[in-house]
């Protein structure tokens, strides 16, 4: 079997080198293609591929993976599963790993998220894959225990139906330290939690007052100070069905997905109103 390994915080990032390392420890063919720069937030983003003639990559060796080829790509993690799943570098990998991610890709940042992005986009070519993020914390850094996980998910996911998504989220503790790994459903929070307009609490002296998100600044342009406090960690009683609440508490969230696809019947209605105004603006 084939495993593509590919992040969002690019080929330099401790994180793949600990989930390429944990994926060549299963005896699988493995081919890291990963962004050259980090692409955090990219989601499934491909960026401009229509207005380049193509794209550049280069090699790599991982720390610790001599054996192990790796591209890095002038591009975000969408694009270099593409780019892997169409040939561009040797056979169509069998299963995607994207990660591992620093930083917890949990609730409504699932959307926005470019570990994720990757592991949609390999969906969309009917490939199973595995998304792994670790919750950011102190050094040092536990990259073993996502990396033990997900070495242990690759025959699960591999015998999965096609186009199977796991959204893995570690908190940041040791395997021995954890507490647990339970289903998390996606949380109602995201990584913004909210904007406000610099002003002269941060700008120099005789600058323009700081003003609520709920208000317009009195000038055209400006800066907005975003909050990307990550939800509060809650305590031992508070509901533990959702993935943050699951890492905060210690455990480890498993996390089905899936990408883009028609909307049910729920929006059948609203779709008949919609051609019905429709047609009844076009007919002759």
């Amino acid at each position: 079997m084939r495993l593509l390994v590919t992040n969002d915080d690019g080929v330099h990032a401790p994180g793949i080198a600990a989930l390429a390392r944990a994926a060549a420890g299963t005896g699988h063919d493995v081919v890291v293609v990963a962004p050259q720069v980090d692409y955090s937030g990219a989601g499934a983003a491909v960026g401009p591929v229509h207005s380049r003639s193509g794209v550049d990559y280069e090699g790599h060796v991982l720390p610790g993976l001599s054996g192990v080829p790796a591209f890095a790509i002038d591009g975000p993690p969408a694009l270099a599963v593409i780019l892997a799943c169409v040939g561009g570098f040797g056979p169509r990998p069998d299963l995607v790993l994207s990660g591992i991610n620093h930083g917890a890709n949990v609730g409504r940042s699932a959307l926005h998220s470019g570990t994720i992005g990757a592991a949609l986009t390999a969906a969309h070519f009917g490939l199973p894959a595995l998304a792994v993020s670790l919750r950011y914390g102190p050094d040092p850094v536990p990259w073993e225990t996502p990396a033990t996980l997900a070495a242990a998910l690759v025959p699960v996911v591999a015998a999965a139906p096609p186009a199977t998504v796991l959204n893995v989220n570690v908190p940041d503790v040791a395997l021995a330290g954890l507490r647990g790994v339970r289903r998390g459903a996606l949380g109602r929070t995201g990584t913004i939690r909210s904007a406000v307009h610099e002003g002269a609490d941060t700008a120099a002296p005789g600058a323009r007052p700081a003003h609520p998100h709920v208000a317009l600044p009195p000038l055209e342009g400006g800066t907005l100070r975003l909050d990307l406090t990550p939800p509060a960690a809650t305590g031992p009683t508070d509901d533990l069905s959702t993935d943050a609440a699951l890492v905060a508490n210690g455990f480890a969230s498993v996390t089905p997905l899936v990408g883009v696809r028609e909307a049910g019947a729920a929006a059948a209605a609203v779709v008949a109103d919609a051609i019905a105004a429709l047609q009844a603006l076009t007919a002759p």
